[in-house]
């Protein structure tokens, strides 16, 4: 059962007071580590910083690590360290995708072009790690390494699927597990190592932390159709735009005319709405149920995840992480 509009305040104000000052170190430790010896490095990372992030994953690390022990800090070394490797990624993804605009402001490509952004990312990166490398735990630096490998794998596949129409739910799904899902459970994962959790207790919170990724990124891809661009970000109907065919068309193309198939292509090579417009795309979704199909598939990931997550004693950070499942089948942004 979906939080109503009060419900979902609630369940945020409750897990943002349990992890309110823990992330306001993590703050201070980013902005201290994102100091570079170029300006324009520093300036890209308080940029982004500054950006209006939900910090996600730093707080997914935090809870986890209450969960298993206590919040130490390494757990605010370390959730510094995702959210800077999340950064480098934002920053990398924007020059790839040539996106205009993040979370409502100029995208930082757009800003100081792209040259800077890659080097910039590559350095976010590198620092990342630097930091990483400070604490001497081989066991977060191969969660760290096997992730990024993850991750640039996830960016190469995509790139090869842009402007294919034929691309199938499996390649879908491999794709977020490596691009979104992958760091989602990393965060858990180096929560549990901070606290000192059992391997057996790591694998858990992992596997709770990937099946919520994996919903996280598919109502990200249904929202990208059904929000506003004020509530967004950045505008609606951006991945098609893109040349990015995500589940819920993947679902309706499944069912979908020649001449609907063919709309879709257009846009595609097009790379604009000009001449098939986002409404005749988002009928072709509506009348072949690709939206609710994509929901649907999400919420199952969520239910698995829940089904772990309760599975722990209760405590508050368990309530918490409860809580994270339902906020991210139900936001709005």
């Amino acid at each position: 059962m979906g939080f109503s509009h009060i419900g979902q305040a609630l369940a945020a104000k409750e897990i943002l007071d349990l992890v309110h000052e823990d992330l306001q170190r993590v703050e201070k430790e980013i902005a201290r580590e994102s100091t570079a010896g170029v300006d324009a490095v520093t300036n890209i990372g308080r940029y982004l910083q500054n950006s209006g992030g939900k910090r996600l994953r730093p707080m997914l690390l935090l809870l986890t690590s209450k969960l298993v022990g206590d919040t130490n800090e390494t757990a605010i070394r370390l959730a510094a360290v995702v959210e800077m490797i999340h950064t480098a990624t934002l920053v990398h993804d924007d020059v790839i995708d040539v996106a205009d605009t993040r979370r409502g402001k100029p995208s930082a490509n757009v800003i100081w072009g792209n040259h800077t952004c890659v080097l910039a990312g590559d350095w976010l990166y590198m620092q990342a790690f630097q930091v990483a490398l400070r604490l001497r735990n081989f066991q977060v630096l191969d969660v760290l390494i096997g992730l990024t490998q993850l991750m640039v794998e996830g960016e190469l596949l995509q790139l090869e699927s842009i402007g294919e129409i034929d691309v199938t739910e499996a390649d879908y799904m491999e794709l977020v597990h490596r691009k979104t899902a992958s760091l989602f459970s990393a965060c858990a994962r180096l929560g549990s190592l901070a606290a000192g959790g059992t391997e057996a207790v790591e694998a858990r919170m992992a596997d709770y932390a990937w099946n919520l990724g994996m919903a996280f990124q598919l109502v990200d891809d249904v929202l990208d159709f059904t929000s506003r661009e004020a509530v967004l970000g950045k505008p609606v109907g951006n991945d098609l735009r893109e040349g990015k065919v995500t589940l819920p068309l993947i679902y309706a193309l499944e069912e979908a005319s020649r001449e609907e198939r063919r709309l879709v292509e257009r846009v595609l090579s097009e790379g604009s709405y000009e001449n098939v417009s986002l409404r005749q795309i988002l009928d072709i979704l509506h009348s072949h149920g690709g939206i609710e199909r994509a929901r649907r598939r999400a919420q199952v990931f969520t239910e698995k995840a829940r089904e772990i997550i309760t599975s722990f004693p209760e405590s508050p950070a368990q309530r918490a992480l409860a809580a994270v499942t339902e906020l991210v089948t139900e936001r709005d942004h």
